[in-house]
């Protein structure tokens, strides 16, 4: 009985299970914005389902939501994979889940905020702000998780780093960074062309309000590789540009964001680690110049009768080449028929790819489609005849190189080969073969970010084992690859592999070795143990097979 009156009274002073509102206690000027505000927030608290305590939290940031379309609610299911919601997992071993959502509010200095979509620094400071309010909260001396989804895991990278950097602090053991633009992330520029231009020939509502909220606002502005703003010509609220081919940023924001980003680098004090749902391997989507549509619509223009609009959108091309990405063309039809249309206005946008980067459309990445960037196309004919021609609707929108914040090469399009030639911040990540819907969980990367977060890795489950021996890559498929660091010698390494019941599979041994050891496998998928053994060196690690 005491135990229940407790839990009560703990739920109504931390309003668990309810919405809470949170204002940040830092404010944040953005890079046009002529005043400084107090980013606003809401979160919710879901118990673990074992002593309903507030003592072990683990934070999931929401990422890019312009409109706060999704609910606390939907943020949660996000969490499901194959029948089962990792979020209920670990609740029932005793985890609690605090979800941090950026509603549309009004500020201090009367400005409507699209939180969603609002300056990344800005939310960043809210999950500052709830940070410390959990620490202080909380039960025991359990440090946090915090797992940021898409743009959620810059909010928590930017979040955690600045309170490092101004002696806060986070109380914080792992970073999970969860399909996230750490390089930046992609829509194709042919549409965004497409839609910026029609919007204003058209008189679509719909259309006006998509480039609105979802290319116009700040984040996207930020954090979007190549966006049309930084193409138009001047003067000219559509017209490209013909000298600005090449991929380039929200003028005023794309750079000035990753370059400060990059000088903060990645939180210190934190285990650092990356789910991505791009191709390891380099299976590009589509392909370079991929048509994504080519086809002619009814439209709707201010006392035009029977307008269409003949309309082709193409991805960008492969390196050093150049395509037209839009070219649309809006025509009025002269009756009777045959008399020929009357063209009414015309769009032609042309993209290059740089010598040493394929474009980036069809890099292997987390996939986004078009039909998550417009939404619900019902009641209006245009989306809904637009979708139904798609030749090809998914695209890159996280490639795998930025979700895994390689900063040592240009090519999007190339294979990551972290510990080789490639640097990563991360200490351990989960990679898949084939290239997934962005921030969709799987057995697999459940598999990999579990025991992370269960904390039984630690010390164990590095992708780097003290600098001696690098697993190129986890999990495996049909070879395992140890990269050696030459300045040791290798001398009677023997090699174990055992399954989850104890059982050997596997045990090889190997003398004189440089370089690199690989090891064939044939093995089911499922998670296993390597054990390295040397004179000098025993080293355990969790393997998991594809």
């Amino acid at each position: 009985m005491k135990k229940l009156l407790l839990f009560l009274l703990l739920s109504v002073l931390l309003n668990i299970n309810a919405q809470t509102p949170i204002t940040a206690t830092i404010s944040y000027q953005g890079y046009e914005e002529t005043q400084a505000s107090l980013g606003q927030a809401e979160y919710q608290i879901f118990l673990d389902n074992t002593d309903g305590v507030l003592d072990k939290p683990i934070f999931l940031i929401d990422g890019f939501d312009p409109g706060d379309t999704r609910s606390i609610a939907q943020m949660y299911d996000l969490l499901g994979f194959n029948g089962q919601n990792l979020g209920n997992i670990l609740r029932d071993e005793g985890f609690d889940l605090v979800l941090l959502n950026f509603p549309t509010y009004i500020n201090e200095n009367d400005e409507q905020i699209n939180g969603g979509a609002d300056y990344i620094q800005r939310n960043a400071l809210s999950l500052v702000e709830l940070i410390n309010q959990i620490n202080a909260q909380k039960v025991g001396t359990e440090e946090l998780v915090v797992i940021g989804p898409s743009m959620g895991g810059l909010i928590a990278r930017y979040a955690l780093r600045y309170m490092e950097q101004n002696s806060l602090e986070h109380e914080t053991r792992l970073y999970v960074s969860w399909d996230s633009p750490h390089l930046g992330a992609n829509i194709p520029i042919g549409l965004q062309y497409f839609f910026n231009f029609l919007g204003e020939q058209d008189g679509n509502e719909q259309i006006q309000d998509l480039v609105a909220n979802s290319l116009k606002n700040p984040a996207a502005k930020e954090m979007l590789l190549d966006h049309f703003l930084g193409h138009l010509a001047d003067g000219s609220t559509f017209e490209q540009n013909p000298t600005l081919k090449l991929p380039v940023g929200a003028p005023n924001f794309r750079d000035a964001f990753q370059t400060e980003l990059d000088a903060m680098g990645f939180p210190q004090q934190t285990r650092n680690i990356s789910i991505t749902n791009g191709s390891g391997i380099g299976l590009e989507i589509g392909s370079p110049g991929t048509n994504m549509v080519d086809d002619a619509f009814d439209v709707s223009i201010p006392n035009i009768d029977n307008a269409f609009a003949e309309i082709v959108i193409n991805f960008t091309p492969a390196a050093n080449q150049t395509i037209e990405v839009a070219n649309v063309g809006v025509f009025a039809q002269i009756l009777p028929l045959p008399l020929p249309a009357t063209q009414l206005a015309s769009f032609i946008a042309n993209s290059e790819s740089p010598p040493d980067n394929d474009g980036y459309d069809s890099a292997p990445g987390g996939k986004s489609d078009l039909e998550s960037i417009i939404g619900d196309t019902q009641g209006n004919p245009l989306l809904e005849d637009f979708v139904a021609a798609l030749n090809q609707s998914s695209y890159s929108f996280i490639p795998t190189i930025s979700s895994l914040a390689i900063s040592n090469t240009n090519d999007f399009h190339d294979s990551p080969d972290i510990g080789g030639i490639h640097n990563s911040p991360f200490v351990a990540w989960y990679i898949p073969d084939n290239n997934e819907n962005h921030v969709t969980l799987t057995q697999f990367n459940v598999d990999f970010v579990l025991p992370e977060i269960r904390n039984e890795v630690a010390s164990i489950n590095d992708n780097i084992f003290a600098n001696k021996y690098i697993l190129k890559g986890n999990p495996v498929s049909n070879n395992i690859s140890i990269q050696l660091d030459n300045s040791y010698n290798y001398n009677n390494i023997d090699i174990t592999i055992v399954n989850i019941t104890g059982q050997k599979l596997l045990q090889v041994n190997y003398n004189s070795v440089v370089n690199e050891i690989n090891i064939p496998i044939n093995l089911n998928s499922d998670v296993y143990f390597l054990t390295i053994n040397d004179s000098e060196t025993t080293i355990n690690k969790k393997i998991i097979v594809k």
